[in-house]
């Protein structure tokens, strides 16, 4: 994991808000037709008039950065958080800074 990419990805606001709504889905998100132990269907964090194609892009980069998991069931994405990922990012910034 390269730290200085996780940290530029995590300088945006809504990315950080993604992560914030996946670690307790249930409270943030509305049903949808797979069980949230898939993770959260994309079409689920258009929100505030964001377009679908910046709400792509986030999830991409906290993807890209090892923050995300995705799972592609259909024609549908969801994606997740990686605890593990976090939590070793957590470790690495501690010790580092």
């Amino acid at each position: 994991m390269d730290s200085a990419i996780v940290i530029r990805t995590l300088a945006h606001p809504t990315r950080l808000n993604i992560l914030k709504w996946l670690k307790d889905p249930e409270r943030y998100f509305g049903p949808q037709e797979y069980p949230l132990d898939f993770g959260v269907c994309a079409n689920q964090f258009q929100r505030d008039g964001m377009p679908q194609s910046t709400v792509s892009g986030h999830l991409k980069a906290l993807t890209e950065a090892g923050l995300l998991s995705s799972k592609k069931v259909g024609q549908w994405r969801f994606y997740r958080r990686d605890e593990k990922a976090i939590s070793s990012f957590v470790k690495l910034i501690a010790t580092q800074i």
